[in-house]
């Protein structure tokens, strides 16, 4: 990842701290998304949930399933909260780019909304790497807000913070093009509970390792 957007995602991020929970942990489509994953999963399943902020809903959700997490964040502020909220998983606070893992060594991975800070050329080689680290046929799970923006200067809860997407027919090319079969995708809008706050679009593709 390139050093500026890393060290910003976690400054903004440790500034947030549960506040972030507060506003988008309420989200319908994204336990949906996760349920849906469970039903897919083996028992006993090694999950690499990638951007794992407060841990909330996804290691926890996964993790009362019965499943092995790995959560990996560049905030230190997430990371513990995430240690103290979910203590039958695992967290890392690290870069997922330069964390030394183990290939094929994962049933499923999770991404939500954990690439938006991230360049394209980061999020197309991210991706690639989440492939080579599930076993053949794995699971991975990735959402993101999709709009064809590239370094686009935004507002994010009160912080600074420049993004970069792609469009709904570009990212699901992108992650067919890193090696998944897309297997299912929901499109829908959330508005998250802060001041100020406004309807975004959400994309949730749920994925197989080709």
């Amino acid at each position: 990842m390139d050093e500026d957007h890393g060290l910003a995602a976690a400054t903004v991020f440790d500034a947030l701290g549960t506040d972030y929970e507060r506003a988008f942990g309420g989200s319908a489509a994204h336990r949906a998304s996760l349920h849906r994953l469970l039903g897919d999963l083996a028992p006993h399943s090694r999950v690499l949930d990638v951007g794992s902020g407060t841990g909330r809903p996804t290691a926890r959700t996964l993790t009362e399933a019965g499943h092995e997490v790995l959560g990996v964040d560049v905030s230190p502020v997430m990371v513990e909260l995430a240690a103290r909220q979910v203590p039958g998983a695992a967290f890392e606070c690290a870069d997922i780019h330069e964390l030394p893992l183990e290939e094929g060594s994962f049933d499923a991975v999770c991404a939500y909304f954990s690439l938006l800070q991230m360049s394209r050329e980061d999020q197309s080689r991210l991706l690639r790497k989440l492939g080579r680290l599930l076993v053949p046929g794995g699971h991975l799970v990735v959402a993101t807000v999709p709009l064809d923006v590239e370094d686009f200067d935004v507002v994010f809860m009160g912080h600074e913070v420049r993004a970069t997407s792609f469009g709904p027919e570009e990212f699901t090319e992108l992650v067919a093009e890193a090696g998944f079969s897309v297997l299912w995708e929901q499109s829908t809008l959330f508005t998250p509970e802060y001041e100020a706050a406004v309807a975004e679009p959400q994309l949730f593709l749920h994925c197989r390792r080709a």
